[in-house]
C-alpha cells in the first residue's frame, strides 16, 4: 500500500502537485520516489524521447538497500514542456547547472503564485539564480548526497546512500513530508550554504571516477586516485579559508582532515573510511555518465568553481584547473571513447600542473 503524504491534501486543498523540471537520473529517481506516495500528483519534465519511453514503460528504481520498485507509466505525467508545470504547488529543478537560468525563464510564465522551487543540483549558485529568474517564488536550495545510475533506458540505480538535505523553512514542510513518505529521509537544515560548500569537496570526485572509467568503488580503493581528490580538496579548502567559508561536516570526518585520511595506504584507508567505501558495485559517477553519452558535463560548476574563488582571493588552484581541461578534452572525444586515465598517471598530470613532485 502505497504512503500517504500530508500537506496540500490533508490541509483539503487537494492533492500535492510536483513538477520536476529536467527529469533526468536524479528527476526520475525523486519524481518517481514520489510518484508511489497517495495524495501526491507528479509530472515528469524532460527530453522528449526520454519522456516518451518512461511515459511506454514507466519507470524502475532499484537499490542494493531495498527491492526494486516498479513505478507504473500511468502513477505519473510526463511533458516535454515548462508549461507542464503550470498549476504544481512544487517545482523541482535538477537540470544540469548550466541549464538553470534557462529552465527558470521558460517556467516563469506558467508558475502560480505560492509555488515553492526547489533546486536539487550540483554546484553552489543554482539557488542563488532561481531567486534571480523568480523574484515572486519561494526558492530553496536541496541537496542529493547519493549517486543515482540510469543503468538502463528507464531503470535508475541509487548507488551509495545519505538523507536528502533542505532548507529548514516552513514553505519546505510539505515537501518534506512527501518525501518522506516515499521513503527518502530527509534532514532539513539551517544551513545549507556550509552544506553546498561540504558537498562542492564531495563532488570533486566527479571528474576523477569520469576519467578514469572505472566504478566508484574501485576508484575511492586506489590509493593514487584518491591522492588527485585529495590535492584538489586541499586547494578548495585554501580557497574556502580565504573566503571564511566553514563547510558543514556531514559524516564523522571534518572536512580539514578528509585529504590526509585520503592518502592513507589503501590497506588503512579501506579501515578507516569503511563508510566512506560502503558503496556497491554499480555506481558511478554522474560525469562518467555524461561523457559515456557524448553530453556535456558540470566540471565547469564544481572544479572551476574553485579555480574561480581562489582567483578572486589571490590563490591558484591549479590541480583543479587541469582537471577541468582534462574533463573538456574528454567532451571533445566521440561519446564513450575518451582517454581512461589511470590513477598514476593522473596524479602525474596534477601534480605537474602543481609544479610539485609531491
Amino acid at each position: 500500500m502505497a504512503e500517504t503524504a500530508t500537506g496540500s491534501a490533508a490541509d483539503g486543498r487537494g492533492p500535492l502537485r510536483i513538477a520536476v523540471m529536467g527529469a533526468g537520473s536524479i528527476g526520475c529517481h525523486l519524481g518517481g520516489s514520489l510518484a508511489a506516495v497517495d495524495g501526491v500528483e507528479v509530472t515528469l519534465i524532460g527530453r522528449p524521447a526520454a519522456m516518451a519511453l518512461l511515459a511506454e514503460r514507466g519507470l524502475t528504481l532499484t537499490s542494493s538497500r531495498r527491492p526494486p520498485r516498479r513505478v507504473a507509466a500511468d502513477a505519473f505525467r510526463t511533458a516535454t514542456e515548462a508549461s507542464a508545470a503550470a498549476g504544481a504547488d512544487v517545482v523541482l529543478i535538477t537540470v544540469k547547472s548550466d541549464g538553470t537560468r534557462d529552465a527558470a525563464r521558460q517556467l516563469a510564465p506558467h508558475l502560480a503564485p505560492g509555488t515553492v522551487v526547489v533546486s536539487f543540483q550540483n554546484g553552489l549558485r543554482n539557488a542563488d539564480a532561481l531567486r534571480e529568474e523568480l523574484p515572486d517564488h519561494t526558492v530553496l536550495t536541496g541537496m542529493v548526497p547519493y549517486n543515482i545510475l540510469q543503468t538502463e533506458p528507464g531503470s535508475f540505480h541509487q548507488g551509495t546512500g545519505g538523507a536528502l538535505m533542505l532548507d529548514d523553512v516552513p514553505a519546505g514542510a510539505p515537501l518534506v513530508t512527501a518525501l518522506d513518505a516515499a521513503g527518502l529521509h530527509v534532514q532539513p537544515r539551517a544551513d545549507m550554504r556550509e552544506v553546498q560548500y561540504a558537498k562542492l569537496l564531495m563532488n570533486l570526485n566527479n571528474a576523477v571516477n569520469a576519467l578514469a572509467g572505472i566504478p566508484l568503488r574501485a576508484e575511492l580503493g586506489e590509493r593514487a586516485y584518491r591522492a588527485c581528490l585529495a590535492l584538489m580538496q586541499t586547494e578548495a579548502l585554501a580557497a574556502f579559508r580565504a573566503a571564511g567559508i566553514r563547510p558543514a561536516q556531514l559524516g564523522a570526518v571534518r572536512p580539514t582532515l578528509t585529504p590526509y585520511l585520503l592518502r592513507l595506504p589503501d590497506a588503512v584507508f579501506s579501515r578507516a573510511a569503511a563508510k566512506m567505501l560502503a558503496i556497491d558495485e554499480k555506481a558511478r559517477s554522474s560525469m562518467w555518465e555524461d561523457l559515456q553519452r557524448g553530453r556535456p558535463t558540470e566540471v565547469d560548476s564544481l572544479q572551476g568553481e574553485v579555480v574561480a574563488l581562489a582567483e578572486r582571493h589571490g590563490l591558484t588552484a591549479p590541480a583543479n584547473a587541469r582537471l577541468v581541461a582534462l574533463v573538456h578534452e574528454a567532451e571533445a572525444a566521440p561519446a564513450g571513447q575518451s582517454r581512461a586515465w589511470s590513477g598514476p598517471d593522473l596524479l602525474t598530470a596534477l601534480r605537474a600542473a602543481k609544479g610539485s613532485g609531491r
